[in-house]
C-alpha cells in the first residue's frame, strides 16, 4: 500500500476556488496517468457534486468512515475521471465537529482512516472546509502538505496568516511532516488591473511559495459543476482547464525535484 503524495486544499475563507481547485487539480492529475484519490471533507459535498457522484448515490461516505459504519473499501468508489476514485460527503458530516469534540485524539481520526486505504494511489486530496474547526484540523493532521488557493481581490491575504498559524500549530503539536507545497493565485482577471496589483503583493510577501500558473475567472469553469463535470470534461480548450493542466504540471515537477 503506498498513499504517495498527500494534500489538503485548504483556505478557511468561503469562495476562494478551493473545491474548484480540488476537483480539477485532481482530473488534470489523473488525466497525467497518475492514480488520484480526492477526500472530501466538506459536509457541503460539492466535491463529489462536481466529480459526477450524485447525492442519492452516496451511501457510503466520509461521516460512516469517522462513525465506523462504513469500511475503506465500501466508501472509496470510482468517478467518471479514469484513475480517479472518490470518497463523498454528505451534510451529516457536518454533526462530526460535535461528535469528535469529546473523543481522545479527536485530531488523528483522518489519519488512522488513511492507514486503512489498501489501494495505491500518486495522490490524495482532501478537500477541506471553509473553517479550521476539527475537520480541517484532522485533514492537515493527516497529510503531508497543503495547498492553499488565494483568490486576487483586495483582501487576498487577509486572514492567511491565521491559516498559517494553524499550520504551524498543527506541525508543531500533531505532524511534523506538515509543509505548504504552495498557495495558487485563483479568479484572476487579466483585464482588470487590481488582480495584477494583488497578484503582485502575494509574490511580494509568499516568494517561491506561489505557484507560477494562475487561475483565470472562466465562465466554463463556473458552468462546469452544475452538469457534474470537472471543466476539464466540461470543456477541455478553455482557459481555466488549461490553467489546471499546467498546475498539475508544476505539481509534478515540485515532487520531482523533492524526490
Amino acid at each position: 500500500m503506498s498513499l504517495g503524495r498527500t494534500i489538503a486544499v485548504t483556505n478557511q475563507k468561503g469562495g476562494v476556488g478551493k473545491t474548484t481547485t480540488t476537483v480539477n487539480l485532481a482530473t488534470a492529475l489523473a488525466a497525467s496517468r497518475r492514480r488520484v484519490l480526492v477526500i472530501d471533507a466538506d459536509p457541503q459535498g460539492n466535491a463529489s457534486t462536481g466529480l459526477g457522484i450524485e447525492m442519492s448515490s452516496r451511501d457510503h461516505d466520509l461521516y460512516q468512515l469517522f462513525s465506523g459504519m462504513a469500511t475503506i473499501d465500501q466508501a472509496i468508489r470510482p468517478s467518471e475521471v479514469q484513475n480517479l476514485s472518490v470518497i463523498p460527503a454528505r451534510p451529516d458530516l457536518s454533526a462530526l465537529e460535535i461528535e469528535l469534540s469529546g473523543l481522545d485524539r479527536r485530531e488523528f481520526r483522518l489519519k488512522e482512516i488513511m492507514e486503512h486505504i489498501d489501494q495505491d494511489f500518486d495522490y490524495v486530496l482532501v478537500d477541506c472546509p471553509p473553517s479550521l474547526g476539527l475537520l480541517t484540523v484532522n485533514a492537515l493532521t493527516a497529510v503531508s502538505s497543503a495547498l492553499v488557493p488565494l483568490q486576487c481581490e483586495y483582501y487576498a491575504l487577509e486572514g492567511l496568516s491565521q491559516l498559517i498559524g494553524t499550520i504551524d500549530a498543527v506541525r508543531g503539536g500533531l505532524n511534523p511532516e506538515l509543509e505548504i507545497c504552495g498557495v495558487v493565485l485563483t479568479m484572476y482577471d487579466n483585464r482588470n488591473r487590481l488582480s495584477g496589483m494583488v497578484a503582485e503583493d502575494v509574490r511580494k510577501h509568499l516568494g517561491p511559495l506561489v505557484y507560477k500558473t494562475m487561475i483565470p475567472r472562466n465562465v466554463r469553469v463556473s458552468e462546469a459543476p452544475s452538469f457534474g463535470k470537472p471543466v476539464l470534461l466540461y470543456d477541455l480548450n478553455c482557459t481555466g482547464s488549461q490553467a489546471y493542466i499546467a498546475l498539475a504540471g508544476e505539481l509534478i515537477r515540485q515532487e520531482r525535484k523533492a524526490a
